[in-house]
């Protein structure tokens, strides 16, 4: 079995505020921008500016013997380095100091404390090349989603044969160089593969009504309240079909599926 063939993601030059807010933005797909000013970072921050400027400071830093990182089953190990010595490990191909194998991987989050989810980003391209695949949020039910996370790590070549439904999913790829700008609208399910060290810097912005966000979620981490309502609802709505019998359940619950799914709103965003 063979999965679907991907598709590029389309490419702009040149684009402005408002021929990004006019064209690209309403039609709520990947985007790749190219030609953005982007200052002096993308020739300024090289390997010894970074850890240089940096300095001695602490951060914490996932640690995998293999490129692909594993978020839910955690196939990689947290430890913490001065960002100098992390900055100057990352650049390596063979470490003469390392904590799994003298081939690791090194991964940053992050510099801030908000990792932020259900938000539109744009995804920076400052220095280095990485390989960018996305996945539509239609193609959901093909990913073996756990919460947020699919649990096909290997995009690349995935097991079909333990995910067969992944077969069905529309891949979009597209390769970011540096100044490039990824734009990704939020939902979209994204794998990142860096083809040497690089660096990204991701500017989250909300573009739902303020009321659609959760008050005290301050930095987009949370669902937006009506899906974690109805979240809520549906896991109430099992746990009462639990009182049933096996035949009964599960006849209901195929019943609540079909529901579900005759209830579509895709076409209000292809």
């Amino acid at each position: 079995m063979e999965a679907e063939g991907r598709a590029a993601v389309l490419v702009y030059d040149s684009v402005d505020r408002e021929r990004f807010l006019r064209e690209i933005y309403p039609m709520r797909k990947p985007a790749v921008l190219k030609g953005i000013p982007l200052g002096s970072c993308t020739s300024k921050w090289t390997v010894d500016y970074l850890s240089t400027t940096g300095g001695r400071q602490e951060v914490k830093v996932h640690v995998a013997s293999i490129p692909q990182m594993d978020f839910i089953n955690k196939n990689f190990i947290y430890r913490t380095l001065p960002f100098d010595v992390f900055v100057k490990r990352a650049a390596e191909s063979v470490h003469t100091e390392y904590f799994l194998s003298e081939d690791e991987k090194y991964y940053l989050r992050s510099l801030g404390v908000d990792a932020r989810k259900v938000m539109d980003n744009f995804l920076i391209q400052v220095i280095g090349r990485k390989r960018v695949i996305l996945f539509s949020p239609q193609d959901a039910p093909y990913l073996y989603l756990t919460g947020d996370k699919s649990e096909v790590l290997d995009v690349e070549n995935p097991d079909l044969r333990k995910y067969p439904q992944f077969a069905k999913a529309q891949c979009y790829e597209c390769q970011l160089d540096p100044g490039d700008v990824l734009f990704i609208p939020a939902l979209w399910f994204h794998n990142t593969v860096a083809k040497e060290f690089g660096v990204g810097v991701n500017v989250f912005w909300k573009h739902l009504p303020a009321n659609c966000y959760d008050k005290t979620d301050t930095y987009g981490n949370k669902d937006p309240v009506a899906a974690s309502r109805a979240m809520q609802i549906l896991d109430r709505a099992l746990k009462t079909l639990e009182e049933l019998p096996d035949e009964y359940r599960d006849f209901y619950a195929r019943r609540m599926v079909l529901r579900i799914q005759s209830k579509s709103y895709s076409n209000h965003y292809k």
